[in-house]
């Protein structure tokens, strides 16, 4: 089976591609008060009330139970408000779901970015790798977003037990304290994860797809990232 990209792909025209349906079954809200799971409940409300919707990976995670009510608490607080900048944070995942071909999660982290003060130009630089105009906290941020993503499936353990090259090492504790390395690592691994949780899900778009340049191709397409003017920003 297959859906239009009109039907869960905001900004897509519906002949440009068929997409597949999520691998799962996306849970609604109300399946959750007929099972008397008051926790994932809970947590989906309040998910429900920042959003106005259900996002589908909630749907999916919720199909665990009790995933989700320890799931979305976690990710506020990895994602949310802390020491770093929140638009370095948000360039960082962005980063991360562009090098995990995850149109996705691409699609969430470019709504943040611009949520955070980040311009579509910041955020086509970003994925280009054209980080001449960053500052070098940001550089060094980008760069080792880039390793961590990359380098772990390449380099054995015994040529390298780390994962960051010396100059980004130097680099990073040359611009931040060890609660900001902390933060800024634990976001880049966490969005790792679930930008391969979003892709291997298969699921079409719940917010408005990334500014041209930033967004992925859908497939059947020209093979341009950006290649529709996005909608919604």
């Amino acid at each position: 089976m297959s859906e239009d990209s009109a039907q869960g792909d905001p900004g897509r025209p519906a002949s440009q591609a068929r997409l597949p349906e999520p691998f799962v079954h996306l849970v609604e809200l109300e399946e959750l008060a007929a099972l008397e799971r008051e926790a994932d409940r809970a947590a989906a409300e309040s998910g429900l009330a920042q959003y106005g919707r259900l996002l589908h990976t909630w749907q999916a995670i919720l199909d665990r139970p009790g995933l989700f009510a320890a799931y979305l608490p976690f990710l506020r607080a990895v994602a949310g408000p802390g020491s770093l900048p929140a638009g370095l944070k948000e360039l960082s995942a962005l980063l991360v779901a562009h090098l995990n071909n995850c149109r996705y999660t691409v699609s969430h982290r470019g709504n943040a970015s611009l949520s955070a003060g980040r311009t579509p130009e910041q955020m086509r630089q970003v994925v280009s790798g054209d980080w001449a105009a960053f500052d070098e906290a940001t550089r060094a941020a980008l760069q080792a977003t880039r390793e961590v993503t990359l380098l772990p499936p390449q380099v054995a353990y015994d040529a390298e037990p780390g994962v960051l090259e010396p100059e980004t090492l130097a680099a990073l504790r040359s611009h931040f304290d060890d609660e900001q390395i902390v933060e800024l690592v634990m976001s880049i691994s966490i969005w790792n994860g679930l930008a391969r949780f979003h892709r291997t899900m298969q699921f079409t778009l719940d917010m408005p797809p990334a500014p041209e340049g930033v967004d992925l191709p859908l497939p059947g397409s020209s093979g341009a990232v950006g290649d529709q003017a996005s909608e919604g920003h």
